[in-house]
């Protein structure tokens, strides 16, 4: 990237919380004076449940930046003050995870501008990344917008598409989508205040709610492709779990495979995988972790634990309304 030159910089506020951000951080301190950085509060984190800083709050200690972790923000005088004093021409949120009130939002004078990992006004909400795989897209990208006080609404500054690569999932379309963001949000602060922002079409919004633990169940009466989108996008978290007598079990690695036969019935079992009919076609399944053991090759648990042509998986459909 090329410097911007000093005169013209803003001084920047970073809002950002997880690892996703690290790097859009990194980027904007190569740039310009960031004054201040936001953060989640610290969570307690695995068996110990051990204080944690997030990602975002662990590197700006690290590099000796200015470092906020407010509890809340609405009603939040002292925060406010605190921001207003940093000098921050402009705020900048990447995956910050809370939302903004508008007295917050009319403290820089440049405002909040926000880096959405989608082609908005498709996706908005806290998981773009997962829901644009899920669905099968095969391009997504990113947006700069300056943020109102609605979920994604604000008018666009900069948009940028991103092909998916057909193996990716939601790990590596991250880290694609992460250098884009940083990228990205420097050309815009660098524009600023030169940037036309452009009213996004509500009517074509689509939505990207946070994923629950059920996002993760295999539908096996779904279509293959479908199947195996919904891997790619759940491969972060919750993962893919299936049922088999009840019975839960993690799967990875699934790929399209051929074969048809009733949804969830096992077609074949193979040094490669697992051979499982789809409501259409069916998919290969390379990994199998069954609850409290740790994950193995799919023939090796299917020989272990009795399973073969014609073991048929639990089906497991989302409840209606």
């Amino acid at each position: 990237m090329s410097p911007v030159p000093a005169s013209a910089a803003p001084r920047v506020a970073f809002f950002g919380s997880p690892a996703f951000a690290v790097p859009v951080l990194d980027a904007l301190r190569e740039q310009f004076e960031v004054v201040l950085v936001v953060a989640q509060p610290d969570k307690p984190v695995g068996r110990g449940l051990k204080l944690t800083p997030p990602p975002v709050a662990a590197r700006a200690a690290e590099v000796g930046l200015p470092l906020a972790q407010p509890r809340k923000l609405r009603g939040n005088a002292t925060f406010e003050a605190r921001l207003r004093d940093s000098g921050a021409d402009v705020a900048v949120t990447c995956a910050y995870g809370k939302i903004l009130p508008g007295s917050l939002l009319a403290v820089p004078r440049y405002g909040f501008l926000n880096t959405h990992t989608s082609l908005l006004p498709r996706y908005r909400g806290a998981a773009p990344i997962q829901w644009a795989l899920i669905a099968g897209e095969t391009v997504t990208g990113t947006t700069v917008m300056q943020t109102d006080e609605g979920l994604d609404t604000g008018p666009i500054l900069l948009q940028e598409a991103l092909p998916i690569a057909p193996g990716w999932t939601s790990l590596e379309l991250s880290d694609a989508l992460s250098a884009q963001a940083a990228r990205l949000i420097v050309e815009a602060l660098s524009r600023l205040p030169g940037l036309t922002p452009i009213p996004q079409d509500d009517a074509q919004a689509t939505h990207a709610p946070l994923l629950t633990k059920e996002d993760g169940f295999v539908r096996w009466t779904d279509p293959a492709p479908s199947v195996v989108d919904r891997f790619r996008g759940v491969a972060a978290w919750p993962q893919t779990t299936a049922f088999l007598g009840g019975a839960r079990l993690k799967l990875s690695g699934l790929t399209v495979a051929e074969g048809q036969g009733r949804p969830g019935e096992v077609l074949g079992v193979e040094a490669g995988g697992l051979t499982v009919a789809c409501g259409e076609g069916a998919v290969r399944v390379a990994t199998v972790q069954p609850e409290a053991r740790k994950a193995q090759p799919a023939a090796v648990w299917a020989t272990g634990a009795g399973v073969g042509r014609g073991t048929r998986f639990d089906l497991w459909e989302p409840a209606s309304g």
